[in-house]
């Protein structure tokens, strides 16, 4: 995936020794091809941001982007800005997050124990597909729990949260309150990666509501509101409500007739979801996956 291109990818200082690495959401534009493939519609058309912290030569990568030509701009935007060590650390075993681990195969990758047993379970299939994500190369350091990580003058902690993927895992920094999210969170519509799981994801989402929080930074949002400083915490309610409604849809048939604009408009008129119409595709693939899982029972 080295040619893939990434004239459109921006770099973002959202916050004092925060980069957002963000593509995508470009009107018209695509970097595989016309067809459905995991990069454009999974992820290029929704808009995805990776995340490094930095501070005193040393950087860590929140997520590896959607190809090689992305993770390379990462670092050495991350060298050029003085990083003398690096280490990356994956948020879930999404292809999305992961594509890029090659370029960094000679640092620390963390992950999560669950996340390297599914990367490895999902190796073969991943070199498969497209695009091809071969050599993915797999965490060297492998955690249970709450990961508490130095960089430089930053304290990072990794924190289990179990929404949208069995495997999440949260990025907050105590000292700014900040909270990267990974796919936890995501503007405007959550993606059901396990439908049969929603119930657990709303507890995770109460759960998520009870940590000391200011700001929010999704991996698929909107680039203004990540530049100008991230999400405000509604945006974790307005998931809440979201996926609340989602389950609804098995009792209450006539909401899955309803668009996105329509199924979440109160969070969109709050401002707590920015409305983006790549984002309806979501939402059907939402109701139809919700639906199957309960008559599958």
């Amino acid at each position: 995936m080295h040619g893939v291109s990434t004239s459109t990818l921006r770099v973002l200082e959202p916050a004092e020794g925060v980069l957002a690495f963000y593509d995508g959401r470009v009107p018209g534009r695509r970097l595989v091809s016309p067809s459905w493939n995991w990069l454009d519609d999974a992820a290029y058309e929704l808009g995805i941001a990776s995340y490094a912290l930095i501070s005193d030569g040393e950087a860590l990568v929140y997520d590896t982007s959607i190809s090689l030509a992305h993770a390379g701009v990462i670092r050495r935007e991350l060298e050029h800005r003085g990083a003398r060590s690096i280490r990356v650390a994956l948020s879930h075993h999404h292809r999305d997050h992961v594509a890029g681990t090659e370029v960094f195969a000679d640092c620390p990758i963390l992950s999560s124990r669950k996340t390297a047993q599914a990367l490895a379970e999902k190796r073969d299939s991943y070199a498969r597909s497209t695009p091809p994500i071969s050599p993915l190369v797999m965490p060297t350091q492998v955690f249970d729990g709450t990961l508490t990580v130095q960089v430089g003058s930053m304290t990072a902690q990794l924190r289990p949260l179990d929404i949208h993927s069995f495997d999440g895992t949260a990025l907050y920094l105590p000292q700014t309150r900040l909270l990267f999210a990974g796919d936890a969170l995501e503007d405007c519509a959550t993606y059901v990666a396990e439908p049969e799981r929603l119930s657990r994801h709303l507890a995770e989402l109460e759960r998520l509501q009870t940590w000391d929080v200011d700001a929010v930074f999704p991996c698929h949002g909107d680039p203004d509101r990540i530049a100008a400083g991230g999400y405000a915490t509604s945006l974790i309610p307005a998931t809440h409500s979201y996926v609340s409604r989602l389950l609804r849809c098995r009792q209450a048939p006539d909401l899955a007739d309803l668009t996105l604009q329509a199924f979440a408009a109160d969070s969109f008129r709050t401002g707590a979801l920015i409305y983006h119409d790549a984002y309806e595709d979501v939402h059907q693939d939402n109701l139809r996956a919700v639906l199957e899982a309960d008559s599958s029972v």
